[in-house]
């Protein structure tokens, strides 16, 4: 099966339109997965004791400025651990243009600036200490807090890598027009189930996506036959082609991935996926397999959202226990950025 890959959460950035019993298989479900060595709870509390609380002060500040940041910092944690790992390789640079940051997938990418400016507060309290690849960590569990998610314990003891290839972004992101299956095995050739797959998803709860990631799949051009998606909610699709212009390839606009409540960590992206509203094709594809819709409909039906919170606390701890390095291996940079060649 050859997959052009690009990414798995769609480019998050401001939001610029407003368009309005469980299953269980424990050969490939179960959370949380196995601990990894070196890492654990509370890596830091002897060589830079509180340095999660500077973490979410930084982060509380960044997204008090400007709340887009937030989704933002979350889907960058994803872009990091599911390509090479969670070691903070998304940071460094390419002089020619042959990085993760310069793939397809990264378009759109935001919170460079603020993971350096993170690292920064951390380098003054405690230099030398704390990897990048762990602040990606800590970023994203603390925009999904100050978004009135879960604010889960988080393993720390990750070293940042030095290697950043195009290729591997390229290669490792499921772009947001995969079906079930395809989703299904980038996830397990990563290790993860679909368990991961649907509550990870669930990230799609906050953020927005620009047209250009979704319009020709959804609206304008379904399995190029030049039609909408069938499995799209008709009112919904009409307000989308309000926002999104056909034919239109780099369209910037935003729409908002769950415009019920598109900063608040909630479970009506379960809602909107039962309802044929799921914005990406690889939202509503959650519906196409036994297990994920399963998922979603007990999601979509629950009074809280404690299950919920639950598993996405153990599904973050298995992405972010991807390709580790630990001990000896990586390196502790001073800055998060550096030019790998």
């Amino acid at each position: 099966m050859a997959l052009k890959l690009q990414l798995l959460a769609a480019a998050v950035v401001a939001v610029a339109a407003s368009c309005r019993p469980g299953l269980a298989d424990p050969a490939v479900g179960a959370l949380p997965g196995l601990p990894v060595a070196g890492l654990a709870i509370g890596f830091y509390n002897e060589s830079c004791p509180g340095v999660e609380d500077l973490v979410l002060a930084e982060m509380r500040a960044i997204v008090e400025k400007d709340r887009t940041l937030g989704p933002a910092l979350l889907r960058f944690m994803f872009h990091d651990c599911l390509v090479r790992g969670c070691d903070a390789s998304i940071m460094l640079e390419s002089r020619s243009n042959k990085g993760e940051q310069d793939s397809d997938a990264s378009y759109g990418l935001r919170g460079y600036d603020e993971i350096e400016q993170i690292k920064a507060k951390v380098e003054a309290a405690c230099p030398l200490t704390v990897s990048c690849a762990d602040i990606i960590i800590l970023a994203a569990r603390d925009a999904v807090y100050l978004s009135n998610g879960p604010r889960y314990a988080v393993e720390t003891g990750r070293r940042d890598g030095t290697v950043s290839a195009k290729f591997d972004a390229d290669n490792d992101l499921p772009p947001p027009f995969s079906n079930i299956v395809d989703l299904k095995t980038y996830f397990s050739v990563k290790g993860l189930g679909w368990k991961d797959l649907v509550v990870l998803s669930g990230s799609h709860t906050i953020g927005s996506a620009q047209c250009s990631t979704f319009a020709s799949s959804r609206l304008y051009n379904f399995s190029g036959k030049g039609v909408q998606d069938p499995s799209l909610d008709k009112a919904y699709a009409a307000c989308l082609r309000e926002a999104c212009e056909p034919g239109l390839e780099d369209d910037a606009t935003a729409v908002a991935l769950d415009p019920t409540s598109p900063y608040e960590f909630d479970l009506s992206y379960y809602r909107r996926v039962r309802g044929d509203k799921g914005l990406l094709l690889s939202d509503q594809a959650l519906m196409d397999d036994r297990w994920t819709r399963g998922y979603v409909e007990r999601m979509a039906a629950a009074a809280s959202p404690d299950e919920f919170f639950a598993d996405y606390a153990a599904a973050m701890t298995n992405m972010g226990r991807l390709e580790v390095l630990t001990g000896d291996s990586g390196e502790i940079r001073e800055t998060c950025a550096a030019y790998v060649d």
